[in-house]
């Protein structure tokens, strides 16, 4: 994987994927020698809101021996002058070794990738992709309960959820059963749908988690997205569709996990934290030794 892109995970192979979380568990075991990455510089370019994913990515690459500039809020870069995506990522390309990108309009980081040498990350596009999300979400699910005949249901917003997007792509090729539990109008994207049927995917639709809840391995929760709403009364009519209590988890199997890419609303009840099932903080907390191992493997040692 050195000095490649990583844009989706459509583009990772399940050996890759495999490679970025062995090195994870290696890394979270014994982390690397921090003095190949003393002059290292990763880019963290937002122009979304972001919490874990780029705390996550600037402890990373602190914890290796790096360091991290930051384009830091929109309204005080370039960008208020009309300066182009394009423009702004040739820049900082010759600023660090690695760029991080969010943005909310969908393939922006593969339009982003046609301009820079250096590796770049999608660290999430609008309603599009993001791979950084499922590798932790993968390395989650395989400490937890492992890959082999793998049944998980993923709720709530399948149309928007650039997290779901990504995560059903890697799932595919790992053969899992995957059941999609949402509203009518908050189905997966049709383009999403046909290309996980090409790829040969295992994939049942529901409306009502309790129709599949006891057949699973892994309940991956999202929220309804507002901010991806353009009219707020569609908004209204899918808000609190879903909520996961402990109560509906007692006709789940009893090592059944709930994860949630976080932040949440009111679609998982603050009591579950307290059973065996919640997973979600550590989901968050496993992004930095696998966002480490990415940085690992795609920069490798950029500067030793």
């Amino acid at each position: 994987m050195r000095r490649e892109h990583v844009l989706t995970t459509k583009e990772l192979s399940r050996s890759d994927i495999e490679a970025v979380l062995d090195r994870a568990v290696d890394i979270a075991r014994d982390p690397p020698d921090r003095s190949q990455y003393e002059d290292t510089i990763l880019a963290l370019l937002f122009f979304e809101p972001s919490t874990r994913t780029k705390m996550s990515f600037d402890t990373a690459m602190k914890r290796l021996g790096g360091t991290t500039v930051d384009l830091g809020p929109v309204g005080s870069s370039s960008v208020t002058k009309g300066e182009s995506l394009a423009d702004t990522v040739r820049v900082i390309e010759g600023y660090a070794d690695g760029i991080v990108l969010r943005h909310p309009s969908e393939g922006a980081a593969k339009m982003a990738s046609e301009f820079v040498d250096v590796p770049l990350i999608n660290a999430g596009d609008g309603a599009g992709h993001h791979p950084t999300q499922t590798l932790l979400d993968l390395y989650t699910i395989r400490e937890n309960v492992g890959f082999d005949d793998l049944s998980i249901g993923i709720m709530g917003d399948l149309k928007y959820g650039r997290t779901v997007h990504s995560l059903s792509h890697a799932l595919t090729k790992l053969d899992a059963r995957q059941h999609f539990i949402s509203p009518e109008s908050l189905r997966l994207p049709r383009s999403v749908r046909y290309d996980l049927h090409e790829a040969g995917a295992n994939v049942r639709e529901h409306t009502e988690i309790e129709d599949v809840l006891s057949s699973l391995d892994v309940l991956y929760v999202t929220r309804i997205q507002r901010e991806r709403f353009h009219d707020e009364n569609e908004y209204r009519k899918v808000a609190g569709q879903y909520h996961i209590t402990p109560d509906l988890l007692e006709g789940a199997d009893d090592d059944l996990i709930v994860m949630h890419p976080l932040p949440r609303v009111d679609e998982i009840a603050p009591d579950v934290d307290e059973t065996a099932h919640a997973k979600y903080f550590q989901q968050a907390h496993n992004g930095v030794p696998v966002r480490m191992a990415l940085l690992d493997l795609l920069l490798g040692g950029a500067n030793k």
